[in-house]
């Protein structure tokens, strides 16, 4: 029976760091380099985890161990049946989220597979709209914002990788004190324009979290 305890973004770190050692494996030639990469490596992946103590720690040592490229895709692959799914959300709960859009241009959600989510993106080019949801807590949010194409490769606020990226800027419901009523306030950022590269890559979510905090108020 497996419990679940691995985030997407957790596991891009896994990945990160298993990349590092086997990168590191075919480059380098001095033993004493390689220990301290294979030790940087299990050490940043076990800080994801402190309180692991069963096999599933003894799971994330083994990377210490591994020499060939079959071992690092097994490696990876033996923490699939361990990952946890982003809460699966549906059309209904969506346009809930979204109550003001009546022409809301929903994702197909058949195909996302949620284990590799750390949280859903889509646009809809007609509208130049984008939209975010993410869980807190079990609670999902919807952030609703226009996009604008740059045309060039650059770092995204969530993921922090080189990718094609869009501006992203959505109205904070965030208002000082004595605001007047037509008071508002747009907060963006650069964004991955695909979001399911965004979420391949993500190693942190505090960046998104940090931004919707500032949007929702």
């Amino acid at each position: 029976m497996y419990e679940p305890f691995i985030r997407n973004a957790q596991y891009n770190v896994i990945k990160k760091q298993a990349d590092t050692v086997l990168h590191a494996l075919r480059a380098v030639g001095d033993p004493k380099i390689l220990e301290t990469v294979r030790y940087s490596a299990l050490t940043r992946i076990m800080e994801l985890f402190p309180d692991i103590t069963d096999h599933r720690k003894t799971m994330l040592e083994s990377i210490s161990d591994l020499k060939m490229a079959d071992d690092f895709h097994k490696y990876l692959q033996d923490f699939e049946p361990y990952l946890l799914e982003f809460p699966q959300i549906t059309e209904k709960q969506i346009r809930k989220l979204f109550p003001k859009n009546k022409k809301l241009q929903l994702p197909n959600l058949a195909v996302i597979d949620y284990r590799y989510v750390s949280y859903l993106s889509w646009t809809d080019i007609s509208t130049n709209k984008m939209y975010i949801v993410y869980d807190a807590g079990g609670q999902f949010i919807g952030v609703e914002g226009r996009f604008t194409t740059v045309n060039k490769k650059s770092y995204c606020f969530v993921c922090n990788r080189y990718e094609e990226l869009v501006f992203f800027s959505a109205i904070t419901k965030k208002r000082p004190a004595q605001a007047s009523p037509d008071y508002y306030k747009s907060i963006g950022n650069y964004i991955c324009m695909n979001g399911h590269e965004c979420n391949k890559n993500i190693t942190d979510i505090s960046a998104l979290e940090k931004f919707i905090d500032l949007v929702i108020g």
